[in-house]
């Protein structure tokens, strides 16, 4: 459950940008996980996909980027680094 919340988190972040940006499609979301966030990449990536399905999101390309300094600032935290939008 711990996971559905992170990744519900994650997408309202996402939607909140690209009503600023006004896009026409998101081509790419780039995230990075702390080395403390209790998630691997696989993991993150599987529940990302199953929470975009039969959305707009899930012809986006997911980059995930793990972190290994346990201690750097956000070495608890999942941040999403960088989206990339197509047309607007």
């Amino acid at each position: 459950m711990h996971e559905h919340s992170l990744i519900a988190n994650l997408l309202k972040k996402i939607d909140q940008i690209a009503l600023q940006q006004a896009p026409s499609r998101i081509s790419n979301i780039n995230v990075q996980l702390g080395a403390l966030s209790h998630i691997s990449a696989e993991h993150f990536r599987e529940h990302f996909e199953h929470a975009v399905a039969g959305t707009a999101l899930a012809s986006a390309t997911l980059t995930v980027a793990c972190d290994d300094d346990v201690n750097a600032a956000t070495a608890q935290d999942i941040l999403l680094t960088s989206i990339d939008f197509t047309g607007g």
